[in-house]
């Protein structure tokens, strides 16, 4: 997931759930957690008290997503998924022959994706969304995967993301 400025492709509908979120965790979520960190901080001896420091790091965690979630809305290009005209771009599902393997991904940001899909995502910044970016079906091209080594990769098709 992106973390620090750099511009992603959001659905209206996934930048709506991810606003939602975002409302729910700064609002409601923090007064749960502040009221679940005030009862056990009551209960005595914090340095033994198990409760206090599960809610503790559960605050961290929480305050983390709420983070993520204003820097990823702050800068995210929202609009209709790209239209498949044989283009790799972000918003399309790809599908490609990567290294030899058949794969199909959407290129773009996880957070597009509703739970429940087994739709694999790659970021249009990572090495692979990099080098096919643009890229029209039937184009081979490589790239330089994190650990050095260099991979081919074949468009084979390009489809409109449907939410």
């Amino acid at each position: 997931m992106s973390t620090d400025n750099e511009t992603t492709w959001l659905t209206t509908d996934a930048r709506d759930r991810l606003r939602a979120e975002l409302d729910t965790l700064s609002g409601e979520g923090r007064r749960e957690i502040a009221s679940r960190i005030e009862a056990a901080r009551e209960e005595g001896d914090l340095k033994e008290n198990g409760g206090y420091h599960a809610a503790k790091d559960e605050q961290g965690k929480m305050e983390a997503r709420i983070r993520t979630l204003t820097n990823l809305l702050k800068h995210a290009t929202v609009g209709d998924s790209t239209a498949a005209d044989g283009i790799v771009g972000p918003g399309t599902v790809v599908t490609a022959t990567i290294a030899g393997d058949e794969s199909t991904f959407l290129l773009g940001n996880r957070e597009i994706i509703a739970a429940g899909s087994d739709l694999s995502v790659y970021s249009e910044t990572s090495p692979l969304g990099q080098a096919i970016n643009g890229l029209k079906v039937g184009t081979t091209t490589s790239y330089t995967a994190p650990n050095g080594k260099d991979i081919s990769v074949t468009v084979t098709k390009v489809e409109t993301y449907q939410p």
